[in-house]
């Protein structure tokens, strides 16, 4: 089990990247949240198996024009049983 703080950047906001991670992460059993950034970045913890996060992180990857992505590791939630939009 791994939690991780991702900051994503390039053009990702405007382009339904948000509802996108969601999906995304809910198919694969993830758990956490995405918001949107005033710099224009968006920001998401997801926390669940390594396999998953690798399979949501390739999508997104092959989905949208990332230029940059910054990923430290966090403490895992054990009250945390879904994956939702932060505002």
């Amino acid at each position: 089990m791994i939690r991780k703080r991702i900051y994503f950047s390039g053009y990702v906001q405007g382009v339904g990247f948000r509802y996108t991670v969601i999906q995304l992460a809910r198919r694969f059993h993830l758990t956490g949240w995405v918001k949107n950034l005033y710099d224009g970045r968006v920001e998401m913890e997801v926390q669940g198996k390594s396999e998953e996060y690798e399979c949501l992180m390739q999508a997104l990857k092959n989905q949208f024009e990332i230029t940059q992505i910054q990923t430290q590791a966090c403490e895992i939630r054990q009250d945390e049983n879904e994956f939702d939009l932060k505002w």
